[in-house]
Protein backbone atom coordinates (compact mmCIF):
# COMPACT_ATOMS: atom_id res chain seq x y z
CA UNK A 1 0.00 0.00 0.00
CA UNK A 2 1.24 3.49 -0.80
CA UNK A 3 2.08 5.35 2.39
CA UNK A 4 0.38 8.64 3.25
CA UNK A 5 3.77 10.33 3.47
CA UNK A 6 4.75 9.27 -0.04
CA UNK A 7 1.40 10.49 -1.37
CA UNK A 8 1.94 13.90 0.22
CA UNK A 9 5.35 14.11 -1.43
CA UNK A 10 4.06 13.14 -4.87
CA UNK A 11 4.01 16.33 -6.95
CA UNK A 12 0.92 15.50 -9.01
CA UNK A 13 -1.09 14.46 -5.97
CA UNK A 14 -0.01 17.27 -3.65
CA UNK A 15 -0.66 20.15 -6.04
CA UNK A 16 -4.44 19.90 -5.71
CA UNK A 17 -5.34 22.94 -3.58
CA UNK A 18 -7.32 23.15 -0.37
CA UNK A 19 -9.79 26.01 0.07
CA UNK A 20 -10.16 27.34 3.60
CA UNK A 21 -12.78 29.81 4.88
CA UNK A 22 -11.79 31.63 8.07
CA UNK A 23 -14.24 33.63 10.17
CA UNK A 24 -12.61 36.95 11.06
CA UNK A 25 -14.30 37.35 14.47
CA UNK A 26 -11.54 36.63 16.97
CA UNK A 27 -8.06 35.51 15.96
CA UNK A 28 -8.31 31.87 17.02
CA UNK A 29 -9.75 30.79 13.66
CA UNK A 30 -6.83 32.40 11.83
CA UNK A 31 -4.21 30.89 14.12
CA UNK A 32 -5.68 27.42 13.62
CA UNK A 33 -5.67 27.89 9.87
CA UNK A 34 -2.03 29.03 9.72
CA UNK A 35 -0.88 26.14 11.91
CA UNK A 36 -2.63 23.60 9.66
CA UNK A 37 -1.54 25.28 6.41
CA UNK A 38 2.10 25.12 7.49
CA UNK A 39 1.78 21.39 7.99
CA UNK A 40 0.02 20.89 4.64
CA UNK A 41 2.98 22.41 2.77
CA UNK A 42 3.65 21.98 -0.19
CA UNK A 43 -0.06 21.56 -0.90
CA UNK A 44 -1.46 24.99 -1.90
CA UNK A 45 -3.96 26.51 0.54
CA UNK A 46 -6.22 29.40 -0.49
CA UNK A 47 -7.81 31.20 2.44
CA UNK A 48 -11.02 33.23 2.23
CA UNK A 49 -11.40 35.86 4.93
CA UNK A 50 -12.88 39.34 5.36
CA UNK A 51 -9.78 40.53 7.24
CA UNK A 52 -6.49 39.42 5.64
CA UNK A 53 -4.59 41.43 8.25
CA UNK A 54 -5.23 38.74 10.89
CA UNK A 55 -2.76 36.51 8.99
CA UNK A 56 0.60 38.24 9.64
CA UNK A 57 2.82 35.21 8.96
CA UNK A 58 1.47 33.04 6.17
CA UNK A 59 3.48 29.98 5.08
CA UNK A 60 4.82 29.95 1.53
CA UNK A 61 2.10 27.58 0.29
CA UNK A 62 -0.81 29.81 1.41
CA UNK A 63 -2.50 32.94 0.10
CA UNK A 64 -5.53 34.97 1.20
CA UNK A 65 -8.42 36.11 -0.96
CA UNK A 66 -10.34 38.90 0.72
CA UNK A 67 -14.11 38.56 0.81
CA UNK A 68 -16.65 41.20 1.87
CA UNK A 69 -17.55 41.49 5.53
CA UNK A 70 -21.24 40.68 5.28
CA UNK A 71 -22.05 40.66 9.01
CA UNK A 72 -24.58 43.28 10.03
CA UNK A 73 -25.18 44.49 6.48
CA UNK A 74 -28.73 45.59 5.71
CA UNK A 75 -31.08 44.39 3.00
CA UNK A 76 -31.79 46.90 0.24
CA UNK A 77 -35.51 47.24 0.90
CA UNK A 78 -37.96 46.67 3.70
CA UNK A 79 -39.68 43.98 1.64
CA UNK A 80 -36.41 42.09 1.23
CA UNK A 81 -35.66 42.50 4.92
CA UNK A 82 -39.06 41.04 5.82
CA UNK A 83 -38.54 37.77 3.94
CA UNK A 84 -38.91 34.81 6.33
CA UNK A 85 -35.81 33.05 7.61
CA UNK A 86 -34.78 29.86 5.86
CA UNK A 87 -34.66 26.92 8.27
CA UNK A 88 -31.87 25.25 6.28
CA UNK A 89 -29.59 28.26 6.67
CA UNK A 90 -28.15 29.73 9.84
CA UNK A 91 -28.06 33.39 8.82
CA UNK A 92 -28.77 34.30 5.22
CA UNK A 93 -30.97 37.38 4.83
CA UNK A 94 -32.21 38.31 1.37
CA UNK A 95 -30.98 41.31 -0.57
CA UNK A 96 -27.55 41.74 1.06
CA UNK A 97 -25.02 42.34 -1.69
CA UNK A 98 -22.00 41.42 0.44
CA UNK A 99 -23.41 37.91 1.00
CA UNK A 100 -24.00 37.43 -2.73
CA UNK A 101 -20.50 38.68 -3.53
CA UNK A 102 -18.91 36.38 -0.95
CA UNK A 103 -20.78 33.38 -2.30
CA UNK A 104 -19.84 34.32 -5.85
CA UNK A 105 -16.13 34.71 -5.07
CA UNK A 106 -15.92 31.37 -3.29
CA UNK A 107 -18.12 29.46 -5.76
CA UNK A 108 -16.10 30.82 -8.70
CA UNK A 109 -12.85 29.68 -7.06
CA UNK A 110 -14.28 26.24 -6.27
CA UNK A 111 -15.43 25.88 -9.88
CA UNK A 112 -12.15 27.09 -11.36
CA UNK A 113 -9.61 25.38 -9.09
CA UNK A 114 -11.28 22.00 -8.43
CA UNK A 115 -9.92 21.78 -4.86
CA UNK A 116 -9.26 18.57 -3.00
CA UNK A 117 -11.15 19.86 0.07
CA UNK A 118 -12.93 22.95 1.32
CA UNK A 119 -12.32 23.55 5.06
CA UNK A 120 -14.84 25.83 6.79
CA UNK A 121 -14.03 27.59 10.10
CA UNK A 122 -16.85 28.42 10.70
CA UNK A 123 -20.04 28.93 8.69
CA UNK A 124 -23.01 26.64 8.24
CA UNK A 125 -23.96 28.33 4.95
CA UNK A 126 -20.53 28.08 3.37
CA UNK A 127 -20.29 24.41 4.30
CA UNK A 128 -23.51 23.92 2.35
CA UNK A 129 -22.17 26.06 -0.50
CA UNK A 130 -19.15 23.78 -0.80
CA UNK A 131 -21.40 20.72 -0.94
CA UNK A 132 -23.68 22.39 -3.50
CA UNK A 133 -20.59 23.00 -5.65
CA UNK A 134 -19.81 19.25 -5.37
CA UNK A 135 -16.64 19.79 -3.32
CA UNK A 136 -15.93 17.67 -0.21
CA UNK A 137 -16.22 19.82 2.90
CA UNK A 138 -14.55 19.56 6.29
CA UNK A 139 -16.19 21.68 8.97
CA UNK A 140 -14.34 22.88 12.05
CA UNK A 141 -16.40 21.83 15.07
CA UNK A 142 -16.96 24.20 17.99
CA UNK A 143 -18.75 23.58 21.28
CA UNK A 144 -22.34 24.70 21.67
CA UNK A 145 -25.99 23.75 21.37
CA UNK A 146 -26.06 23.42 17.58
CA UNK A 147 -29.06 21.17 17.20
CA UNK A 148 -30.89 23.67 14.98
CA UNK A 149 -31.80 22.53 11.42
CA UNK A 150 -29.18 24.75 9.76
CA UNK A 151 -26.19 23.39 11.68
CA UNK A 152 -27.46 19.83 11.42
CA UNK A 153 -27.77 20.29 7.65
CA UNK A 154 -24.22 21.65 7.50
CA UNK A 155 -22.82 18.71 9.49
CA UNK A 156 -24.68 16.25 7.27
CA UNK A 157 -23.15 17.93 4.19
CA UNK A 158 -19.58 17.38 5.42
CA UNK A 159 -17.17 14.66 4.45
CA UNK A 160 -15.48 15.11 7.80
CA UNK A 161 -15.66 17.16 11.00
CA UNK A 162 -12.50 18.41 12.70
CA UNK A 163 -12.71 19.24 16.41
CA UNK A 164 -9.76 21.37 17.59
CA UNK A 165 -9.89 19.96 21.12
CA UNK A 166 -9.35 16.70 22.99
CA UNK A 167 -12.11 14.10 22.86
CA UNK A 168 -12.42 14.19 26.66
CA UNK A 169 -13.97 17.67 26.22
CA UNK A 170 -16.70 16.39 23.93
CA UNK A 171 -20.28 17.16 24.96
CA UNK A 172 -22.27 14.21 26.21
CA UNK A 173 -25.14 15.10 23.87
CA UNK A 174 -23.03 15.10 20.67
CA UNK A 175 -24.78 12.40 18.57
CA UNK A 176 -22.97 9.10 18.00
CA UNK A 177 -23.35 9.32 14.22
CA UNK A 178 -21.54 12.67 14.21
CA UNK A 179 -18.97 11.56 16.80
CA UNK A 180 -17.91 8.75 14.45
CA UNK A 181 -17.22 11.34 11.74
CA UNK A 182 -15.35 13.72 14.06
CA UNK A 183 -11.55 13.83 14.28
CA UNK A 184 -10.27 15.22 17.59
CA UNK A 185 -6.91 16.92 17.20
CA UNK A 186 -6.31 18.10 20.76
CA UNK A 187 -5.95 21.81 21.52
CA UNK A 188 -5.04 23.40 18.19
CA UNK A 189 -2.94 26.49 18.93
CA UNK A 190 0.29 27.66 17.32
CA UNK A 191 2.10 29.07 20.38
CA UNK A 192 5.68 27.86 20.73
CA UNK A 193 7.07 30.42 23.20
CA UNK A 194 8.74 29.02 26.28
CA UNK A 195 6.43 28.69 29.29
CA UNK A 196 8.01 30.62 32.14
CA UNK A 197 7.86 29.47 35.73
CA UNK A 198 5.75 31.56 38.09
CA UNK A 199 8.88 33.12 39.58
CA UNK A 200 10.40 33.89 36.18
CA UNK A 201 7.16 35.43 34.91
CA UNK A 202 6.77 37.65 37.96
CA UNK A 203 10.35 38.83 37.75
CA UNK A 204 9.96 39.63 34.05
CA UNK A 205 6.73 41.55 34.63
CA UNK A 206 7.93 43.32 37.77
CA UNK A 207 5.24 41.70 39.94
CA UNK A 208 5.62 40.84 43.64
CA UNK A 209 6.94 37.32 44.08
CA UNK A 210 5.08 36.44 47.30
CA UNK A 211 1.67 38.11 46.85
CA UNK A 212 -1.31 36.05 45.73
CA UNK A 213 -2.11 37.06 42.13
CA UNK A 214 -5.33 36.55 40.19
CA UNK A 215 -5.25 37.21 36.44
CA UNK A 216 -8.60 37.92 34.78
CA UNK A 217 -8.42 37.61 31.00
CA UNK A 218 -10.80 37.75 28.04
CA UNK A 219 -10.24 36.56 24.49
CA UNK A 220 -10.12 38.84 21.48
CA UNK A 221 -13.47 37.89 20.03
CA UNK A 222 -15.88 38.99 22.74
CA UNK A 223 -17.17 42.03 24.60
CA UNK A 224 -14.55 41.92 27.34
CA UNK A 225 -14.22 41.75 31.12
CA UNK A 226 -16.84 43.60 33.18
CA UNK A 227 -14.82 45.55 35.73
CA UNK A 228 -17.59 45.89 38.33
CA UNK A 229 -17.52 42.19 39.41
CA UNK A 230 -13.71 42.28 39.59
CA UNK A 231 -13.87 45.25 41.97
CA UNK A 232 -15.92 42.99 44.26
CA UNK A 233 -13.21 40.35 44.00
CA UNK A 234 -10.55 42.92 44.90
CA UNK A 235 -12.53 43.82 48.01
CA UNK A 236 -13.17 40.17 48.91
CA UNK A 237 -9.40 39.47 48.71
CA UNK A 238 -7.77 42.77 49.77
CA UNK A 239 -4.34 41.19 50.24
CA UNK A 240 -4.26 39.73 46.72
CA UNK A 241 -3.39 41.50 43.45
CA UNK A 242 -6.04 41.32 40.73
CA UNK A 243 -4.86 41.99 37.16
CA UNK A 244 -7.19 42.32 34.16
CA UNK A 245 -5.74 41.53 30.73
CA UNK A 246 -7.56 42.35 27.50
CA UNK A 247 -10.64 44.38 26.71
CA UNK A 248 -12.69 45.62 29.67
CA UNK A 249 -16.18 47.04 30.08
CA UNK A 250 -17.19 49.73 32.58
CA UNK A 251 -20.74 50.62 33.48
CA UNK A 252 -19.89 53.93 35.16
CA UNK A 253 -20.43 53.05 38.82
CA UNK A 254 -17.19 51.14 39.51
CA UNK A 255 -14.82 52.09 42.31
CA UNK A 256 -11.18 51.25 41.63
CA UNK A 257 -8.95 49.78 44.32
CA UNK A 258 -5.19 49.78 44.76
CA UNK A 259 -5.01 45.99 44.44
CA UNK A 260 -6.79 46.03 41.05
CA UNK A 261 -4.62 46.69 38.00
CA UNK A 262 -5.75 46.86 34.34
CA UNK A 263 -2.95 46.23 31.79
CA UNK A 264 -5.24 46.17 28.71
CA UNK A 265 -4.12 44.52 25.47
CA UNK A 266 -0.63 43.05 25.73
CA UNK A 267 1.44 40.85 23.42
CA UNK A 268 2.77 38.74 26.30
CA UNK A 269 -0.52 37.40 27.68
CA UNK A 270 1.10 34.04 28.40
CA UNK A 271 3.58 35.67 30.77
CA UNK A 272 0.68 37.03 32.81
CA UNK A 273 -0.93 33.57 32.81
CA UNK A 274 2.34 32.08 34.04
CA UNK A 275 2.58 34.71 36.79
CA UNK A 276 -0.89 33.89 38.14
CA UNK A 277 -1.88 31.74 41.09
CA UNK A 278 -5.41 31.57 39.66
CA UNK A 279 -6.74 32.54 36.21
CA UNK A 280 -10.29 33.78 35.67
CA UNK A 281 -11.17 33.64 31.97
CA UNK A 282 -13.89 33.82 29.37
CA UNK A 283 -13.51 30.30 27.91
CA UNK A 284 -13.02 30.91 24.21
CA UNK A 285 -11.39 28.00 22.42
CA UNK A 286 -7.92 29.47 21.85
CA UNK A 287 -7.67 31.18 25.24
CA UNK A 288 -8.74 28.01 27.05
CA UNK A 289 -5.95 26.05 25.42
CA UNK A 290 -3.38 28.79 26.02
CA UNK A 291 -4.20 28.56 29.74
CA UNK A 292 -3.99 24.75 29.62
CA UNK A 293 -0.56 25.02 27.99
CA UNK A 294 0.69 27.12 30.92
CA UNK A 295 -1.26 25.08 33.47
CA UNK A 296 -3.05 27.17 36.10
CA UNK A 297 -6.17 26.75 38.28
CA UNK A 298 -8.95 28.11 36.10
CA UNK A 299 -12.31 29.74 36.80
CA UNK A 300 -14.40 29.91 33.61
CA UNK A 301 -17.05 32.62 33.30
CA UNK A 302 -18.51 32.60 29.79
CA UNK A 303 -19.53 35.58 27.74
CA UNK A 304 -22.79 35.50 25.86
CA UNK A 305 -22.11 33.56 22.66
CA UNK A 306 -24.26 32.19 19.90
CA UNK A 307 -25.42 28.67 20.69
CA UNK A 308 -23.94 28.79 24.23
CA UNK A 309 -20.50 28.03 22.83
CA UNK A 310 -18.45 29.24 25.79
CA UNK A 311 -20.88 27.88 28.38
CA UNK A 312 -20.73 24.39 26.88
CA UNK A 313 -16.92 24.47 26.75
CA UNK A 314 -16.81 25.59 30.39
CA UNK A 315 -19.15 22.77 31.37
CA UNK A 316 -16.96 20.25 29.52
CA UNK A 317 -13.85 21.50 31.34
CA UNK A 318 -15.61 21.39 34.71
CA UNK A 319 -16.91 17.87 34.07
CA UNK A 320 -13.27 16.70 33.80
CA UNK A 321 -12.21 18.71 36.90
CA UNK A 322 -10.01 20.90 34.69
CA UNK A 323 -11.75 24.15 35.66
CA UNK A 324 -14.49 25.64 37.80
CA UNK A 325 -17.54 26.93 35.94
CA UNK A 326 -19.68 29.90 36.92
CA UNK A 327 -22.55 30.79 34.57
CA UNK A 328 -22.47 34.45 35.72
CA UNK A 329 -19.96 36.95 37.04
CA UNK A 330 -20.10 36.92 40.85
CA UNK A 331 -22.15 39.67 42.45
CA UNK A 332 -21.07 39.03 46.04
CA UNK A 333 -18.03 38.30 48.19
CA UNK A 334 -19.49 34.87 48.96
CA UNK A 335 -19.78 33.86 45.32
CA UNK A 336 -16.17 34.82 44.63
CA UNK A 337 -14.96 32.93 47.70
CA UNK A 338 -16.90 29.82 46.71
CA UNK A 339 -15.26 29.81 43.28
CA UNK A 340 -11.76 30.44 44.61
CA UNK A 341 -12.13 27.69 47.21
CA UNK A 342 -13.36 25.25 44.56
CA UNK A 343 -10.63 25.99 42.02
CA UNK A 344 -7.92 24.73 44.36
CA UNK A 345 -9.28 21.21 43.75
CA UNK A 346 -8.80 21.32 39.96
CA UNK A 347 -6.44 18.87 38.25
CA UNK A 348 -3.90 21.26 36.72
CA UNK A 349 -1.49 18.50 35.67
CA UNK A 350 -4.22 16.86 33.58
CA UNK A 351 -5.10 20.27 32.16
CA UNK A 352 -1.66 20.49 30.52
CA UNK A 353 -2.36 17.28 28.58
CA UNK A 354 -4.98 19.07 26.47
CA UNK A 355 -2.27 20.57 24.23
CA UNK A 356 0.98 19.46 22.62
CA UNK A 357 3.21 20.45 19.70
CA UNK A 358 1.90 17.73 17.38
CA UNK A 359 -1.71 18.87 17.12
CA UNK A 360 -1.42 20.78 13.83
CA UNK A 361 0.51 17.87 12.34
CA UNK A 362 -2.28 15.47 13.33
CA UNK A 363 -4.85 17.79 11.77
CA UNK A 364 -2.96 17.97 8.47
CA UNK A 365 -2.46 14.19 8.42
CA UNK A 366 -6.20 13.75 8.90
CA UNK A 367 -6.93 16.09 5.99
CA UNK A 368 -4.34 14.39 3.78
CA UNK A 369 -5.83 10.99 4.61
CA UNK A 370 -9.27 12.24 3.61
CA UNK A 371 -7.86 13.58 0.35
CA UNK A 372 -6.18 10.25 -0.38
CA UNK A 373 -9.34 8.26 0.35
CA UNK A 374 -11.47 10.53 -1.81
CA UNK A 375 -9.24 11.28 -4.77
CA UNK A 376 -6.48 8.69 -5.16
CA UNK A 377 -8.58 6.40 -7.40
CA UNK A 378 -10.74 9.13 -8.92
CA UNK A 379 -11.24 9.33 -12.67
CA UNK A 380 -10.30 12.41 -14.68
CA UNK A 381 -13.05 15.02 -14.56
CA UNK A 382 -15.06 15.82 -17.67
CA UNK A 383 -14.45 19.53 -17.54
CA UNK A 384 -15.56 21.96 -20.18
CA UNK A 385 -12.72 23.73 -21.90
CA UNK A 386 -12.24 27.37 -20.98
CA UNK A 387 -13.33 28.40 -24.48
CA UNK A 388 -16.57 26.43 -24.12
CA UNK A 389 -17.29 28.05 -20.78
CA UNK A 390 -16.54 31.47 -22.20
CA UNK A 391 -18.87 30.82 -25.14
CA UNK A 392 -21.68 29.77 -22.80
CA UNK A 393 -21.11 32.86 -20.69
CA UNK A 394 -21.15 35.10 -23.74
CA UNK A 395 -24.31 33.45 -25.06
CA UNK A 396 -26.06 34.09 -21.75
CA UNK A 397 -25.09 37.76 -21.90
CA UNK A 398 -26.32 38.10 -25.47
CA UNK A 399 -29.61 36.37 -24.62
CA UNK A 400 -30.07 38.76 -21.71
CA UNK A 401 -29.43 41.80 -23.89
CA UNK A 402 -31.75 40.75 -26.72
Amino acid sequence: MTSQKSLANDTAFSKRPVGYFVHHHGHGHARRCVAIAQQLNPRPVTIFCAKPEIFPNLPSNANVIQIPDFHGKQARSEQLHNQPACLALDCAPVGVSAIRQTGGIIAAWLGREDPALFVVDVSAELALLGRICSVPVVKIRMHGDRDDPAHQAAYSACTGILAPFDEILEQTDWPDNLRKRTFYTGGLIDTRDKVLSKTQARQQLGLPEQQQIFVVVAGNGGVGIPIAPVTLAARAYPDALWITVGKTVRYGHETDFSNLRDVGWVDNVNDYLAAADVVVATPGDTLTHEIARVGRPLICIPEWCYYNEQARKAQALAAQNLAVYSPTWPASFGHWRTLVDAVSQCDVSHQRQLVDNQVASRASEYLEQLIAELWLKSAPDELMEETELENLYQSAIEAEES
